[in-house]
């Protein structure tokens, strides 16, 4: 059903976005950040390493380097949050964040642990390394409790046969796994990696695997909605989309048309953004609309993102 000038998109759609508890826990009331990067360092960050990428934002460039406590400022909003590195030989060149690819679980594992109420640390690991399944036992053992990759980032085919044993295995032990999802601007990251589709193909041969594909795909935000339509445990993350208005509307809509707006977890891409920034965002996402008949994005479904019950939805808890 699409919503034509003239009509009333809160009327139409209602009954599809307004019940997120269908998929979550009863009781669970608390804005839930799904997507943020470990920062660089416990401590004030010394001038010399200081770092910042330009290419993220198109409004300014991003301080990379952060720490603790700037990580707790930009997660004020935020009674929990989902954190996270890359698992890559040279995080500053694959992924614009600068820490040491030893420490890539192990810092997260720390900073997860100084806060166990409000941050919920993933472990990344690459499929291609011998021993994948042990690291990710081992990682469980220390408290991480989900999975992000990037496989662009971390170059490997997703649907490859190592790939898929990883998948099985977090299936198997209740790992959700959140892919970084669509456009990147590392020119060495491969977009067929992070095309949506490849996410339906995952999700046909794991069914019970908790997926959440990030930044709803962006530029594809309706290849994403689709995906998150049909599969009862696939979900995207609104991170970053509020960057860029017009695929931030689009998007919207789409998940709104298409009856998956229930399906949208709220999320920052700290240190690109903040939790604040991003509910924000979502709540100006009507904005552009201003002197058109464009069909606006209702503010129940802005508000269903930002409430959403994302622990519920993952199978995670405080």
């Amino acid at each position: 059903m699409v919503a034509f000038p003239g009509c009333r998109a809160q009327d139409l759609y209602a009954e599809r976005w307004s019940k997120p508890a269908e998929f979550g826990r009863e009781g669970e009331h608390v804005i839930v950040d799904v997507h943020a990067h470990t920062p660089t360092h416990e401590g004030p960050v010394p001038p010399a390493e200081l770092r910042t990428y330009p290419n993220w934002r198109t409004d300014r460039p991003v301080v990379t380097s952060n720490s603790w406590a700037d990580y707790d400022k930009a997660m004020a909003d935020a009674d929990v949050s989902i954190v996270f590195n890359i698992a890559v030989d040279n995080p500053l060149e694959a992924t614009g964040l600068d820490y040491r690819p030893e420490d890539t679980n192990e810092a997260t594992a720390r900073f997860a642990a100084a806060a166990p109420s409000r941050r919920i640390g993933f472990m990344s690991v690459n499929p291609l390394h011998d021993g994948v399944l042990d690291e990710v036992e081992r990682w469980r053992d220390r408290g991480l409790r989900g999975i992000k990759l990037g496989p662009n980032y971390q170059d490997f085919d997703p649907l490859c046969e190592q790939a898929l044993a990883l998948y099985a295995h977090a299936e198997r032990v209740g790992l959700p796994i959140l892919f970084h999802a669509g456009a990147s601007p590392m020119r060495h990251a491969p977009l067929r990696y992070t095309y949506p589709l490849v996410t339906d193909e995952v999700a046909l041969r794991f069914p019970e695997l908790r997926i959440v594909m990030a930044h709803m795909g962006h530029p594809w935000g309706k290849e994403t909605v689709v995906t998150i339509r049909k599969h009862p445990h696939v979900y995207a993350d609104v991170s970053s989309i509020y960057l860029r208005p017009w695929v931030c509307y689009e998007s919207l809509l789409s998940a709104v048309e298409w009856g998956a707006a229930g399906k949208l977890l709220l999320g920052s891409d700290f240190p690109i953004a903040n939790t604040g920034e991003a509910m924000a965002g979502l709540r100006r996402v009507n904005d552009i609309l201003e002197g058109t008949k464009l069909p606006r994005i209702p503010e129940e479904a802005i508000e269903g993102i930002i409430h959403v019950d994302a622990l519920g939805a993952l199978g995670l808890s405080r």
